[in-house]
């Protein structure tokens, strides 16, 4: 794989990274001036962070002579799993998904077995089986109106009552939940299978496909809820009825749907064309999975268009994107150890300069070593069985 390949999909995944740090330390999102800069992070950072560790999951097999050992993942799963349960303990300002992250390598591993088609088949139908069975499994454990958008912490395995818990927000109910996160991680594979970075057909037309998705899946939103759209009136209605507190909002639906992180209510069906952050209806996943394929297309086409001057312009964004592991450890911890509460402009330009910074300074000495592409992603690295880590 070269280097312009790799610089592309780092960078990509490097974005959605300072897309994390403007959601979780950056001033609230609000749609007007710069303000838009993060409604356009909301929701979306860690959608797109998901399906390029799709991307990045296929690609790595095609490396390789097939799928790694179930020993290999196994390992691997159980370190993210610990590292998530660690961070989730003293940062309760930020929704960790590394524990999540465990649950969909997990899942993918029948999946890296399946045909290219039979994969890009399952990836597009999975934007509709996974909200739909959320939207019909809530009523069912008690999630009908309220209750999602939990992250695991280490004192739920104090008990099985704890214990099963957790399992129901890493399947179910929780921030980042597999039934509707697990399918940007099979639009990853799927389109790391299909899209070859090394030639430019490809990525314009990877770019042209992730806008068109884009806009069919906010667009249709839109049409449905927006002004005078058809189902806006019933929604309205149901929100009413069902979350009284939220009628007084400005946006009662927005209102409803900050408590609802990697869900909607079991409510009205009508919830299933919402499009707002962390809905993860059908028509916002395939929004996201639109902006995840644009972006890493056109990051690739910049690091492929320029040659050796792009990639050096790219440069500090594809490291923070190889060492993402890295940082994205180190942001969740910085908040809880050294400015507990704080957020806002200055706060995001710290976060986001010393990773700029920090990982260029970090990997500059470390060319042609085991530690170039992080510690945490060395440690990793390590503690799996022969090595073989993807990533």
């Amino acid at each position: 794989m070269g280097p312009n390949r790799l610089t592309g999909l780092d960078a990509a995944r490097g974005t959605a990274v300072l897309g994390m740090f403007a959601v979780h330390v950056g001033p609230p999102p609000t749609p007007e001036g710069p303000g838009w800069l993060f409604v356009a992070a909301d929701g979306r950072a860690p959608a797109v962070f998901t399906l390029i560790a799709g991307f990045s999951l296929a690609l790595a097999r095609s490396r390789t002579a097939g799928p790694p050992p179930l020993r290999t993942t196994l390992v691997r799963c159980a370190v993210l799993a610990a590292l998530g349960l660690f961070l989730a303990a003293p940062s309760p300002g930020i929704l960790v998904i590394l524990a999540f992250y465990a649950v969909y390598f997990l899942a993918a591993e029948p999946f890296t077995r399946l045909r290219t088609r039979t994969l890009a088949a399952v990836a597009a139908a999975s934007v509709v089986l996974g909200p739909v069975l959320s939207y019909l499994l809530g009523p069912a454990l008690g999630l009908r109106a309220g209750g999602r958008g939990a992250t695991p912490v280490p004192a739920d395995l104090a008990s099985w009552t704890g214990a099963g818990g957790m399992l129901r927000d890493l399947l179910l109910s929780g921030a980042y939940p597999l039934l509707t996160y697990f399918p940007y991680v099979l639009a990853g594979m799927a389109l790391g299978r299909l899209a070859d970075l090394r030639g430019k057909r490809s990525l314009r037309r990877l770019t042209g496909y992730g806008a068109a998705l884009a806009i069919a899946g906010y667009g249709a939103s839109w049409l449905a809820l927006g002004p005078g759209g058809r189902r806006r009136a019933p929604l309205l209605q149901a929100v009413a009825r069902e979350h009284p507190w939220a009628a007084a909002d400005p946006d009662p639906v927005a209102a409803v749907l900050r408590q609802q992180f990697g869900a909607v209510p079991s409510t009205s069906w009508d919830w299933l064309l919402t499009a707002g952050p962390y809905s993860q209806t059908p028509l916002e996943t395939i929004g996201n999975r639109g902006v995840g394929a644009a972006l890493i297309g056109l990051l690739a086409l910049a690091a492929h268009g320029a040659g050796r001057a792009a990639a050096r312009l790219l440069r500090p964004l594809a490291a923070v994107g190889a060492m993402a592991l890295t940082v994205y450890v180190v942001h969740a911890l910085a908040p809880a150890v050294f400015m507990p509460g704080w957020s806002g402009w200055e706060v995001l330009a710290g976060f986001s300069a010393s990773a700029l910074i920090g990982c260029v300074l970090w990997r500059r000495p470390l060319r042609g070593t085991e530690l170039y592409r992080g510690p945490l992603e060395w440690a990793l690295r390590a503690a799996t069985p022969a090595g073989r880590a993807t990533g």
